[in-house]
């Protein structure tokens, strides 16, 4: 089995984190996207009509593009931006799309400011059946392997 690193980037600062973690540890890298591309005013969390406002609020399904093996895998880091005290809802829709049955999963974050909250346990309801969850906020790739 090997490890894989899954992430959704919505300006580049958790991209950047998590590609040079996964070349760091030699792990397959996938990127979590959002069928419909977000654009600066959609992540402007600012304005309580924004997309992401929206979506995070009424807990919305965010279709996202491609799809990846899952059962390869026993580990997969998942990394995201933290909205809201949680992983956007882009985050949430990936995860119900596949069986995490006993995948160690390795949640990390990145905030300009935000605190991880409950973020693993608002996770675990997504990926039912995985052998475990964690989270923990990061800024750079070197503090995710202390996860």
């Amino acid at each position: 089995m090997s490890t894989l690193v899954a992430y959704f980037s919505a300006e580049g600062t958790t991209k950047k984190v998590a590609e040079e973690f996964a070349e760091r540890i030699g792990a397959e890298i996938f990127e979590i996207v959002p069928r419909e591309p977000y654009t600066k005013a959609d992540i402007n969390w600012k304005n309580p009509l924004s997309r992401c406002n929206k979506e995070q609020i009424g807990s919305k399904d965010v279709p996202v593009v491609g799809e990846v093996d899952l059962g390869k895998y026993d580990t997969v880091y998942l990394g995201f931006p933290i909205w809201y005290g949680q992983a956007p809802r882009v985050v949430y829709t990936f995860c119900k799309g596949y069986e995490w049955n006993g995948i160690n999963i390795h949640a990390f974050a990145t905030s300009g400011g935000s605190a991880i909250g409950k973020t693993a346990e608002k996770l675990k309801k997504y990926v039912s059946n995985a052998a475990s969850v964690d989270a923990k906020l990061v800024r750079s790739a070197s503090e995710i392997e202390q996860v």
